[in-house]
C-alpha cells in the first residue's frame, strides 16, 4: 500500500512538473509573438518599382504601409516595430495620394511556415558614357578605390543622372555615373534639397559620408549628403515616389 503511494505521488510530481514545462513553453512563445509593436494582416498588396504598399488591419484598425520590395501576399501576418509617419504621401507610381501611410524597413512576415524574402535592391546598369572629371573634382572610381582618403571632406564630381527618388526623408535621391568605374562600383548616390533630371549632366560638390544606414531600406558604404547641384537651373523640388 505504501509503495502504490509513493508511486501515486512520484506521478503527481511529473505530472505537475510537465504542466509547467508546457505553461512555461506556451508563455514563450506568447513574449515572441508579443515582442513585436505592431501585428497586423495584410489586406492589399500593391508593387511598384523599389517598394510594396500593404493595407493592413491591426485589431479594428485599417491603415497603410510601405516598406522594401518583397513578395508578401494577401493575408499574411507581419510583425514590425520602428515605422516612420509620412502624411499627405502622393505616390508618384500609384497616381495616388494617402492621408497618412507608415514607411517600415524591416518587416517579419509569416504565411503559414513560409518567411519573408528579403527586400529586393534597385538594378542599376551601367552607362556607356565618359564624362571629363570637374576642374579641382574627383571621379567616381578614385571615390571607391580610396574611400577612407574622402571620409567626411567635401568633394566635387561630375557626372550623369541615372536615377532619382524624390521627396524620401525630405531629401532628393540622386543616382549619378561618370563612366569610371573601380571593381564593380561605378554609382554614386547623393542627397540634396535641389533636383535634377534624368540624363542630365551635373556637378554636385558635398561631404562624402561612409557606411551610413538610415534605415527604411536606405544603407550605403558611400554617400555624399546635401550635396549642392550646378548646371540645374531648376528650383528645389520634392516630389514623391
Amino acid at each position: 500500500m505504501k509503495t502504490k503511494l509513493i508511486y501515486s505521488l512520484i506521478i503527481i510530481v511529473f505530472a505537475f512538473i510537465g504542466c509547467s514545462k508546457e505553461e512555461n513553453k506556451t508563455n514563450k512563445k506568447a513574449e515572441v509573438r508579443t515582442n513585436y509593436a505592431h501585428q497586423a494582416t495584410v489586406l492589399e498588396v500593391i508593387h511598384v518599382t523599389e517598394y510594396t504598399y500593404l493595407r493592413v488591419k491591426e485589431n479594428d484598425k485599417e491603415y497603410w504601409i510601405a516598406a522594401p520590395k518583397a513578395d508578401i501576399k494577401e493575408g499574411t501576418v507581419i510583425n514590425f516595430n520602428q515605422s516612420m509617419e509620412m502624411k499627405n504621401f502622393e505616390s508618384k507610381d500609384l497616381k495616388r495620394k494617402f492621408d497618412t501611410i507608415l514607411f517600415v524597413d524591416n518587416l517579419d512576415a509569416k504565411l503559414g511556415v513560409g518567411a519573408l524574402n528579403r527586400p529586393m535592391k534597385p538594378n542599376i546598369e551601367k552607362e556607356n558614357i565618359k564624362i571629363k572629371k570637374a576642374a579641382d573634382g574627383i571621379t567616381i572610381a578614385e571615390l571607391f578605390a580610396n574611400p577612407k582618403n574622402y571620409e567626411n571632406k567635401i568633394v566635387k564630381i561630375k557626372g550623369k543622372v541615372v536615377k532619382i527618388n524624390s521627396g524620401i526623408m525630405n531629401k532628393n535621391w540622386i543616382h549619378i555615373q561618370d563612366g569610371t568605374n573601380f571593381k564593380d562600383d561605378f554609382d554614386l548616390t547623393i542627397t540634396s534639397n535641389q533636383i535634377a533630371s534624368i540624363d542630365e549632366i551635373i556637378t554636385v560638390t558635398g561631404k562624402i559620408i561612409l557606411n551610413k544606414d538610415f534605415g527604411y531600406g536606405y544603407s550605403y558604404k558611400i554617400l555624399m549628403e546635401d550635396a549642392k547641384i550646378e548646371n540645374s537651373n531648376k528650383k528645389s523640388k520634392m516630389m514623391s515616389m
